[in-house]
Order: C-alpha cells, then sequence, then structure tokens
C-alpha cells in the first residue's frame, strides 16, 4: 500500500512540476514578466518597426517636397570637335576702290578669308529657375506629405497597443493554461488513485470488473486532457517568443501577475481614459484623410495658373570666335498648357467627391466609436467584478485547502479529497487569471478606441 501510494505521489510529482512546455527540454529558462514581455514585443517585434520606418520614409518625403522651394539650379558644360570649320570671306575690291596717285586700289587688296570657329569648342554654365505661380502648389504638396506621415504615427501608435494587446493575451494565456496544468495533473493524480483503490476492491471481492473500465477511461480522459493543455501551453509560448524577438531554444517561465500591482497600476481606468472619441485613432485616421483630400483640391486650383518664374545664369564658351565668351542673363519663363487646364477640372471634381466621402467617413466612425467607448466601458466595469468574485473564490479554497490538508495528516480524509481540494484551488487561480485577462482586453480595447496609452 505504501508503494502505491509512493507511486502515486511520484506521478503528482511528475505532473505539477514538469515543465509546462511539455516534451521540448530546452538549454536555457528564462524568467520573464509581463513588463518585460511588453517592452520586448515593443522593441524587437518586426511589423510594429515597419510602422516606425514607414513614419520615417513619410518624414523624408516632406523634406523632398520642401526642396522644390528653392530655386531649380542647372549646371552643365559641352566639348564638340568640328572637322569642318565655316568660313568668311570678303572678296577683293567688296568694298570699293581706293585712288591713289592715278591708281585705283581695291578694298580689299585681295580676298580675304577669316575662320568664324576653332576645331575644339568647350561650352560651360550654370542656369537658376525660381518658380513663383507655383509655390502654392508646392506648399499644398509639402501639407499633403506631413499629412501622410501624421497618419503613419497614428498608425504606429495604434500597432504599438496591439502588440501590448497581444503580448498581454499570450502572457495571461500562459499562466491560465499553466494551472489548467497543474488541475489536470491533479484529477490525473486523483483518477489514478481511484483506479488504484478499486483494483483492490476487485482484488478483494468488493466490486465487479466493469467498474475497472469506467475508471481507466476516466483517467485517460484526464491524460488527453492534460496533453492537450500541454500542447496549447507549447503553441502559446511560441507566439509569444515570436512576437518579443526571444531565441526559439529559450524556455519560457511567465512570473505570476501580482494582484497588487496589477489593481495599482490598472486603477482609475475610467478617469485615464475618460477623453472619449477625441483622440480616437480610427477618427484621427479618417479626420486626417479629410486633410489630405482637401489638400490634394487645394493643390488641383493651382494646376489652373501658368508656370511662371525668373530665370538667370551665366555661361562660358571657347571655340566659337562671334560669340562672347562670358555671358550673363536674366529674364522670365511662361508656361501655360491648355490641356491641363481642361483634364484637371475632371481631376478637381474626382477630389472633392474624395473629400466628401471622407467627411461621410468620419460621421460613420465617431457614431461607432461612441457605442463602442459605451460597451466596452461595461465590459471593463464587469471584468472588475469578476476579479472581485474570482479573488473572494480564490481566497476560500486556499481556506479549504488548509482544512483538508490538517484533515488528511489527521487521517480524517482521504488522499482523493485533498487531491481534488487542491485541483480547485488551481482551478480559482486559473480563474482569477482569466478575469483579469478579460480586464486587460477590455482595458486595451477602451484605450484603442479612446487614443490613450
Amino acid at each position: 500500500m505504501r508503494t502505491n501510494t509512493f507511486y502515486r505521489s511520484i506521478v503528482l510529482a511528475a505532473a505539477i512540476l514538469l515543465p509546462a512546455s511539455g516534451y521540448l527540454i530546452a538549454q536555457e529558462k528564462r524568467n520573464l514578466s509581463l513588463d518585460d514581455a511588453v517592452n520586448l514585443a515593443l522593441e524587437k517585434n518586426h511589423l510594429l518597426n515597419i510602422k516606425k520606418l514607414a513614419v520615417e520614409e513619410k518624414r523624408q518625403k516632406i523634406n523632398e517636397d520642401r526642396v522644390k522651394y528653392l530655386p531649380v539650379i542647372g549646371i552643365g558644360g559641352t566639348y564638340q570637335y568640328n572637322s569642318n570649320l565655316q568660313e568668311l570671306t570678303i572678296e577683293q575690291g567688296r568694298f570699293g576702290e581706293l585712288p591713289f596717285g592715278g591708281v585705283m586700289i581695291p578694298l580689299p587688296a585681295t580676298n580675304e578669308v577669316f575662320s568664324l570657329g576653332n576645331h575644339n569648342v568647350y561650352n560651360a554654365g550654370i542656369t537658376l529657375y525660381q518658380p513663383l505661380t507655383q509655390l502654392g502648389k508646392i506648399n499644398a504638396g509639402v501639407r499633403y506629405s506631413r499629412t501622410e506621415m501624421e497618419i503613419a504615427a497614428a498608425e504606429e501608435a495604434r500597432a504599438a497597443i496591439l502588440v501590448r494587446q497581444g503580448v498581454e493575451k499570450l502572457f495571461f494565456g500562459l499562466l491560465i493554461v499553466q494551472k489548467q496544468i497543474e488541475e489536470a495533473g491533479y484529477r490525473e493524480a486523483m483518477a489514478e488513485s481511484r483506479l488504484h483503490d478499486a483494483r483492490s476492491a476487485l482484488a478483494a471481492g468488493k466490486t465487479i470488473e466493469t467498474g475497472i473500465y469506467g475508471l481507466s477511461a476516466a483517467l485517460a480522459d484526464e491524460q488527453q486532457s492534460l496533453l492537450k493543455l500541454r500542447m496549447q501551453y507549447d503553441d502559446y509560448s511560441a507566439d509569444l517568443m515570436q512576437l518579443t524577438g526571444l531565441d526559439p531554444s529559450v524556455t519560457i517561465v511567465p512570473e505570476p501577475v501580482v494582484e497588487g500591482d496589477f489593481v495599482k497600476n490598472h486603477a482609475g481606468a475610467d478617469t485615464a481614459t475618460g477623453t472619449g472619441t477625441a483622440e480616437n485613432y480610427d477618427l484621427k485616421l479618417a479626420k486626417l484623410t479629410s486633410v489630405k483630400a482637401d489638400n490634394s483640391i487645394r493643390a488641383s486650383k493651382f494646376s489652373y495658373m501658368p508656370d511662371l518664374g525668373i530665370l538667370g545664369g551665366y555661361t562660358y564658351q571657347e571655340g566659337i570666335d562671334i560669340y562672347p565668351k562670358n555671358n550673363t542673363y536674366i529674364g522670365a519663363s511662361l508656361k501655360w498648357n491648355l490641356n491641363d487646364v481642361l483634364s484637371n477640372r475632371m481631376v478637381q471634381k474626382q477630389r472633392i467627391l474624395s473629400k466628401q466621402q471622407a467627411d461621410e467617413n468620419i460621421l460613420n466612425i465617431r457614431e461607432q466609436v461612441d457605442r463602442d467607448i459605451a460597451k466596452a466601458r461595461r465590459k471593463l466595469r464587469h471584468s472588475e467584478e469578476l476579479i472581485s468574485v474570482a479573488g473572494k473564490v480564490l481566497e476560500y479554497r486556499r481556506e479549504d485547502l488548509k482544512v483538508q490538508s490538517d484533515r488528511r495528516s489527521s487521517g480524517l480524509s482521504l488522499e482523493s479529497d485533498l487531491l481534488a481540494a487542491k485541483a480547485s484551488l488551481a482551478k480559482a487561480e486559473s480563474d482569477l487569471y482569466a478575469a483579469q485577462l478579460n480586464y486587460r482586453m477590455a482595458l486595451s480595447e477602451l484605450k484603442i478606441l479612446t487614443g490613450t496609452n
């Protein structure tokens, strides 16, 4: 009898103390708190890093558009070799004759040939063009790009909250499954104890064999449940490692969330999230989309105007004698494509329709967000009540375990009664974690809806 009891104790200890990750024995274990997991995910999550890079990309686009305010500077040069040179010939007597001493001297006296260039021709210069009428369009383009950067920043902030929510969900999922594994381990030991007692009774002729099969099936069911929970734990652990960027060879050991810290960190959630819809990310994105459409309309209005600007420059050439070597110039440039004026009317109508759609979307999102915020706050209050009730149940289960332990030590109860009390305590702890998870999810949802961190 002592041997069987010892065997059951070993099975129970193995079920409880076996790492919840199941069958893989990692080379390294790492204790991980909830705050550490969140910080790692915010630092190493690839999707969040993509959002951060997108914000920086839009910021550089603004700088690119601002460059268009500056004059357009062009520098160039050419070299040309001429195999045949143009010549200017002044025939003899082209300018008449000059009488001298009774003799008429032709002017010029002989044919004069002048070369108009050299074989080697060099040309270099710099030009500057400062747009005038297009400055308004450039300014609208800068505002458009700035709005796109603000949209990217809002998407990054929302993605950060979603990453935090995902980490919290997985972390509490690990804690819940860990307690469920502990509970399943006790129930497996209880089934093993009942099966052992039934076999002893069968050997003594106090029961029939059919009862053995039912208890054996019950034991197999508990073992199957325990196996499913361990597989679920492995899945949660793998997902959490992916979010936090941890090495897959590391075994995560989640640290329990202290109830006092939990209440302290999240007390007064209604006050912290009382900003309503003003900072809602979906509403903010809808407003920014409307602003972006308004800037595109403003830019299209400037497209009706001709492209007028001031230009100037300096050129240097060598090789053509009839042109000056150095030349500085200044002037104005005017271009006006009438076809663009006609097509721009259609473009402007399209952008006005986009603006109207964006404004309607704002009204729709505002109504939806108001309803979602009210729903999230109700869920938050209900979660707080569930945490309070689950905490009371946990305290009662702890007191019951103390009583059952004392009764077992005094020989007043069976081992199965003590195991049942331990299983009930593990379930109460699991229920408390589940209630805290519901609270965290409701709080994260409310933060997303109100745009608070």
